[in-house]
């Protein structure tokens, strides 16, 4: 069983913080239905790679992207203040595409399912 990095701890760390940010803190109305999904951390801890999906468009990742970046100082203060971390890292957000490929794969899937059942029923 190989231990999890410090960067693995302080990502999940951010991870958990963040969310809860999210939910109490952050009053954005183009991050209320935003979700952190994914942080990833550098090595050396001074980046930090934050992934987030959210239910719509992309016009509406887009304006989240938006709102995270103007709400970027703010996220980073408070993050600052709940981690005991000897530097903040810099954080990036990127808009987390999985979701809607995995909702474009369950969709071909279904339309697969269905189209083969009417070639079996007319045999």
């Amino acid at each position: 069983m190989t231990p999890f990095s410090r960067a693995d701890r302080v990502s999940g760390l951010i991870q958990e913080v963040l969310s809860d940010l999210l939910k109490k803190d952050i009053h954005d109305p183009r991050l209320q239905m935003a979700t952190i999904t994914n942080v990833k951390m550098s090595r050396d801890l001074r980046l930090a790679r934050v992934y987030f999906s959210i239910h719509g468009d992309s016009s509406k990742a887009e304006d989240a992207a938006k709102g995270f970046e103007s709400a970027r100082g703010f996220i980073k203060r408070s993050l600052a203040r709940k981690l005991s971390l000897r530097y903040m890292p810099d954080l990036i957000f990127f808009y987390d595409e999985s979701f809607d490929y995995g909702s474009h794969i369950d969709e071909l899937l279904k339309r697969i399912m269905t189209e083969n059942g009417r070639d079996n029923q007319s045999n």
